[in-house]
């Protein structure tokens, strides 16, 4: 007798897993109709994303809420065509820029805070205060994570905070920043954290906490790596590839349940 035919399985619609473009079905030997609107819609607000304009000076109203100091800078890159040519102009500061944070330098500190636009200053208008709502009492608990500034900079590229870390004499440089926009999330804001911050620091040097958005990481979530990240960073003098993220081995049963949006 021939081999019994095996059991079907149930058919998974994918799709309600993933934001991701899987399962759109096919019109002859195209796409539908449908599909292709949504993409032309996604890659729509991704080129927003990435042109929107930076409210550095209502961003940095917002901020004063948290009860922190928040100085202001900018980068080379004269404007965001510029920024787009240059990005090595997004990775230097402007001369006023390191004149103005060399005034408030003072004594060394632990922690510097960056709030630079990326290539979406949608995802930093949409999360970065939310996020740092969560984060400041996590830094503030046991063994107490001082910030020592904050520091919002438009025109940013990741490694300009190393610059600003080194000109605040700042043992770590945390910078959130809006990543590249993808076309199911133009709005991702993503969390960099470099220990010993120096121009010249490569990404090998530091550690990531991306996908911070609405469908992602939830600000909880986030908030919690990155302290646990800091605290770590501090302690063992390292972030990178020397540090490797345990986070979860010590989070709590349930995070919690806010998210982005």
């Amino acid at each position: 007798m021939p081999d019994p035919a095996p059991p079907r399985r149930p058919t998974l619609d994918l799709r309600t897993l993933t934001p991701a473009r899987v399962a759109l079905g096919r019109s002859g030997a195209s796409v539908p109709t449908r599909a292709l609107l949504d993409f032309t819609l996604d890659h729509a607000r991704a080129r927003d994303a990435v042109h929107a304009a930076f409210d550095a000076p209502g961003l940095i109203a917002e901020l004063a809420g948290l009860g922190v100091v928040v100085n202001a800078a900018r980068s080379r890159a004269v404007d965001r065509g510029d920024y787009l040519r240059r990005p090595d102009l997004g990775r230097q500061l402007d001369a006023e820029s390191v004149e103005a944070l060399t005034r408030v330098a003072s004594a060394p500190c632990q922690l510097a805070v960056v709030i630079g636009d990326g290539l979406s200053a949608a995802a930093v208008h949409a999360h970065a205060v939310a996020l740092l709502t969560r984060l400041v009492p996590l830094l503030a608990a046991g063994d107490c994570v001082a910030i020592g500034h904050v520091v919002v900079a438009l025109g940013a590229r990741v490694a300009l905070g190393d610059e600003i870390g080194a000109i605040l004499h700042a043992r770590m440089a945390l910078m959130l920043i809006g990543e590249r926009p993808g076309l199911s999330a133009p709005d991702s804001l993503g969390a960099y954290l470099t220990f010993g911050p120096q121009p010249g620091r490569t990404d090998a040097e530091r550690n990531c906490v991306s996908n911070i958005h609405h469908a992602g990481l939830s600000y909880d979530e986030a908030a919690f790596k990155i302290a646990w990240l800091l605290r770590e960073g501090l302690a063992r003098a390292t972030t990178g590839v020397a540090l490797k993220d345990e986070s979860a081995d010590r989070a709590p049963r349930r995070i919690g349940t806010s998210a982005p949006g």
